[in-house]
């Protein structure tokens, strides 16, 4: 789809696997996107010529970064893995979703698409903890949003177990049927890009039928 539908997107998480995935996309190349990448994970990397390269707590240049922005895609978010790092649930899925959204808030943005987790609803354990904190960020923030829980990912370094995919679908049990990283990111940007879905929370079929039609 054309910049000429008006929307200009932030991307929040763009060196992330599903954020990388995204910007690999034909259709992303069309696209008014504004990537953010944080100082250190830009170093030594060719970036996109509307990139921002910034802390999400530094809100003055967050604020001159978002400008002009109608939807903020929050697709941040971390592993225990990455805990050695000094990455947390805390700072990584929770911080930064508040950050992005007081800052949407000051510059105008309309819609925001979160990528979540499948179990946020009826969280339990440390994960989907914060992806439920992060949710409840976003749907009390005023602003019109969607919400993407997807389960397992494959692709770009996640694999799923063989088979569950179609065992999944057989099964009927949608909500855990892993998805394609390519398909989750084009789920994304058609959601930003059109704005359809505002005011839902994709889990299941109907995030399955939002792959449909992108």
């Amino acid at each position: 789809m054309s910049p000429t539908n008006g929307r200009r997107i932030f991307i929040a998480g763009a060196n992330g696997a599903t954020g990388r995935t995204l910007m690999k996309l034909p259709q992303a190349q069309d696209a008014n996107l504004v990537p953010h990448y944080r100082p250190k994970s830009a170093q030594g990397k060719t970036l996109h010529p509307q990139a921002a390269v910034l802390d999400l707590t530094d809100a003055q240049a967050l604020d001159a970064a978002m400008q002009g922005c109608t939807t903020v895609m929050q697709l941040i978010g971390t592993m225990r893995k990455r805990f050695s790092t000094g990455d947390t649930y805390e700072t990584s899925d929770i911080d930064t979703t508040q950050y992005l959204m007081d800052a949407a808030k000051r510059c105008g943005v309309n819609h925001v698409v979160l990528l979540s987790s499948v179990g946020a609803g009826k969280p339990t354990g440390a994960y989907l903890k914060a992806k439920a904190k992060a949710e409840a960020i976003v749907t009390n923030s005023g602003l019109d949003y969607t919400i993407f829980r997807p389960s397992a990912f494959h692709g770009a370094g996640h694999r799923a177990p063989p088979g569950m995919r179609f065992l999944m679908g057989a099964l009927g049990m949608h909500r855990f049927r892993p998805i394609l990283i390519e398909e989750l990111a084009s789920s994304l940007l058609h959601v930003a890009q059109t704005g359809i879905a505002k005011g839902q929370i994709l889990e299941g079929l109907s995030l399955w039928d939002v792959v449909a039609a992108s």
